[in-house]
């Protein structure tokens, strides 16, 4: 039976964990930072005191941890899993993180003759729970058709786009697209509400045209409900953000919009909506527009 050692059970990692496990998968749990979530470990799912000792008997790694330092801690800290490594192991982050580091990272994990992916996904909770993310694949062919089997247990949209680094500039890339979609429906459904229309029948309208997307599906819905507890939560679409404005600085390149998004979720911030889904960049538009289309 081919193991697991699974680091970061979150809100993205437990139900992707969960599919794994319900693959026939053999998972090891890591409990160096918190308990191991219960379904997991009523499902079989073995536990370790430490990082070291999941990875020890493991053939793939699956990180999935919040950012570039989390990573690089798991990977190379004090009780980084670096030194366990060997050929028989194939490093899996699933994290979303640093594309320059993420290179620099897969360079260290190779030198101890391990392989690595960089596959960061797309779809949030519902498309974790699912099985229906997309992953976004950077690495060597072949690693990724031997890894092909775990992916699609937890994903169906599944592509590898280059080498290591590649599938995080694929997300960054994503993140892009995403916080400007929101940023595009807060602002037409903040401008058809102040304009005395509902903006609920303004989205079901929208939804049969040209305008439709997943986001104005929904994000949309939330927007019209209030409905803001996370699937992805703002900081961490921040995060992201800030990858791509610190990429496009050092190539050079204009992100106006990019900009735009981050300056609106950054006021959110700062009205205590860190851990609101992104969805509720809307509340921004809102404060801007002095205009809540709940009538809150």
């Amino acid at each position: 039976m081919t193991t697991i050692a699974f680091i970061g059970t979150g809100i993205m990692g437990k139900p992707m964990a969960e599919n794994l496990q319900k693959a026939g998968y053999q998972l090891n749990l890591s409990e160096s930072r918190t308990r191991a979530p219960a379904s997991l470990v009523e499902g079989g799912a073995k536990t370790y005191p430490s990082n070291r000792e999941a990875v020890n008997d493991a053939d793939f790694i699956i990180v999935m941890v919040p950012n570039t330092p989390d990573v690089e801690d798991v990977l190379f800290g004090e009780d980084g899993i670096d030194p366990v490594l060997d050929a028989t192991k194939t490093v899996i982050d699933m994290s979303s993180i640093s594309p320059i580091d993420t290179q620099s990272f897969a360079a260290r994990v190779n030198e101890s003759g391990a392989a690595y992916l960089d596959a960061p996904v797309s779809g949030g909770e519902v498309g974790a729970i699912n099985a229906t993310l997309t992953i976004m694949v950077g690495g060597e062919e072949g690693t990724f058709e031997k890894a092909l089997p775990l992916f699609g247990a937890m994903g169906q949209n599944i592509n590898l786009v280059g080498d290591n680094g590649a599938g995080q500039v694929c997300k960054v890339a994503n993140q892009i697209i995403v916080a400007l979609n929101i940023e595009a429906v807060s602002e037409a459904l903040v401008f058809a509400s102040k304009a005395g229309a509902d903006p609920a029948r303004i989205r079901n309208a929208l939804l049969g045209g040209f305008a439709n997307s997943k986001v104005l599906e929904v994000h949309g819905e939330r927007m019209v409900k209030g409905t803001f507890d996370p699937g992805f939560r703002i900081r961490l679409h921040q995060k992201d953000l800030n990858l791509a404005l610190t990429g496009a600085e050092t190539l050079g390149v204009s992100l106006p919009n990019t900009k735009s998004a981050q300056e609106l979720f950054s006021l959110c911030a700062e009205q205590g909506g860190e851990d609101w889904d992104h969805s509720a960049l809307i509340k921004a538009i809102e404060s801007l527009s002095n205009h809540n289309i709940r009538g809150e």
